[in-house]
């Protein structure tokens, strides 16, 4: 499974690296991690708990940075196991300077294996696409809120913190992200209609 892309946040790049590298940054955009620090010099460790499917379960794995050249890349090395199966990758991150922006260039190839390998090639990409996509935006939130604190200590008045969305928030979130990877547009009205009609039903029978 390869996933690559790029995003581009309206911040320096001096910035963005930081934000990249904090760990309670990541815990707070990563969709479904409920631990993720530190244990030592660019290595880290968490757990996710992930559904892709009828697979669902949680992760529990490292991640290593090397080949650390501060402010533009490092590789990555991520391992993972759980009851869901397991992952093994290797990445690289890659920041550059665009005018006043900076573009972040990702790219992981993964092997994966046991239970979610089952669910098909097909929804594995559009599972990890949805997932990369919510990552991104949480930290486009975060970077964002950095920068416009940076712009306080200017005399700027301080923008309130940014809160990390609920598991709940990330759910809904990664349900609609996965409606528009797979289900084609002139089917959504009747999937919607499907969704309010069970909705409707289920209200009925509690009442």
């Amino acid at each position: 499974m390869k996933i690559e892309g790029q995003h581009t946040f309206e911040a320096p790049r001096e910035l963005v690296w930081q934000t990249v590298l904090d760990p309670d940054v990541l815990a707070a955009v990563l969709p479904g991690c409920e631990d993720f620090k530190e244990v030592g010099e660019n290595e880290f460790t968490g757990t996710l708990k992930i559904k892709v499917g009828p697979v669902q379960g949680k992760f529990k794995g490292t991640v290593a940075l090397t080949d650390l050249v501060e402010p533009s890349s490092y590789n990555m090395r991520i391992q993972g196991k759980g009851a869901p199966g397991f992952v093994d990758g290797k990445g690289q991150l890659r920041l550059e300077d665009d005018g006043g922006s900076t573009v972040l260039h990702y790219e992981v190839d993964a092997k994966v294996g046991g239970r979610i390998a089952s669910v098909g090639q097909r929804l594995l990409d559009s599972s990890s696409k949805v997932i990369t996509r919510q990552a991104l935006e949480g930290l486009d939130q975060q970077v964002t809120a950095k920068a416009a604190a940076a712009g306080a200590g200017n005399g700027e008045e301080p923008p309130p913190p940014i809160e990390a969305p609920s598991q709940t928030e990330f759910a809904a979130e990664f349900t609609k992200g996965m409606v528009d990877e797979l289900v084609p547009k002139k089917s959504r009205p009747w999937l919607a209609a499907i969704g309010l009609a069970v909705g409707i039903l289920i209200y009925k029978s509690c009442s």
